[in-house]
């Protein structure tokens, strides 16, 4: 997460464009009074992801080839054959 500092002057100019900065980007914000850090804005929660990154980072990742993918249906398919669901205390 990076972090920048900005007057209160300037924050109260830019106030909008902090908070889509805040949002979307992740950035953390300090608010300098007379060269004083007075407050900060930072993001509640995690970073969001735009779907534009959402698919970046998917066309990044390894995909399993064909024989694999196969292969590893047949291993699910079976596993789900042996296993056994555990009882619920609600039946």
């Amino acid at each position: 997460m990076s972090e920048r500092n900005i007057t209160v002057t300037e924050a109260s100019r830019h106030f909008a464009d902090m908070v889509n900065r805040t949002y979307y980007r992740g950035e953390s914000t300090v608010f300098m009074r007379s060269g004083e850090p007075v407050a900060m804005m930072v993001p509640v929660g995690g970073a969001s992801v735009t779907g534009r990154d959402w698919l970046v980072r998917w066309s990044a990742m390894p995909h399993l080839e064909s024989k694999d993918a196969e292969s590893f249906a047949t291993d699910v398919e079976d596993a789900r054959k042996e296993l056994t669901l555990p009882k619920s205390p609600w039946d």
